[in-house]
């Protein structure tokens, strides 16, 4: 069962993740214990909680942790367009966010997309791993836009199998070019909220 946990402040709240130093200590140790923590995720980021921050969706009160740079950069526009287009990722039934999350358990190979701060869940309780929910022909014509957006550099859930489709991750490697020049065009939306604690694993 994937952990869902959100946390603010070291208490549970709903759609924000924010890790306490505490939280996140305790967090790698379990990983690290479960041997869970791997050196790079699926999609060829390394793991480095140093590289996480906790990012405001504009339009929201939600903020999510993901890796800094041009991952979250387009992974923020995706947020963005699907909270002013689909559904408010800070209100009603099945919303909510999930981005990184050190204690991740790994049931699929694009789950360990989340340890490396590279995959962001939009509504995913709504639209869980392999559930029965999909979206509506005019929300997912939206998806299909935002995907054309960022031309080839992210990878949408409902195309998978199982699908899942709340889930969006980097396709591009790091250090790709097109990953930097469309979160570089995509703009607004790449807020840094505050850092999160650096924790080394291992």
């Amino acid at each position: 069962m994937i952990s869902r946990r959100v946390l603010l402040g070291g208490a549970v709240g709903t759609g924000v993740l924010a890790l306490t130093p505490a939280d996140a200590a305790h967090a790698a140790e379990v990983a690290e214990a479960r041997n869970e923590i791997h050196e790079v995720s699926a999609n060829g980021w390394r793991i480095d909680p140093a590289a996480i921050a906790v990012h405001r969706i504009e339009g929201s009160t939600v903020s999510v942790a993901l890796r800094r740079g041009p991952a979250a950069g387009v992974l923020l526009h995706v947020a963005r367009r699907w909270h002013y287009e689909i559904g408010p990722v800070d209100t009603g039934e099945g919303g909510g966010v999930a981005g990184y999350a050190a204690d991740r358990v790994v049931r699929t190979a694009v789950d360990s997309n989340y340890l490396s701060g590279t995959a962001i869940a939009l509504h995913p309780t709504a639209y869980p791993l392999g559930g029965s929910e999909s979206l509506w022909p005019h929300q997912e014509a939206v998806v299909r836009d935002i995907l054309a957006d960022c031309e080839g550099t992210l990878v949408w859930g409902g195309d998978l199998s199982p699908a899942t489709a709340s889930h969006f991750h980097v396709a591009a490697r790091p250090g790709d070019r097109a990953l930097a020049r469309v979160a570089a065009r995509l703009g607004p939306g790449v807020h840094v909220a505050r850092r999160t604690p650096a924790v080394v694993a291992g």
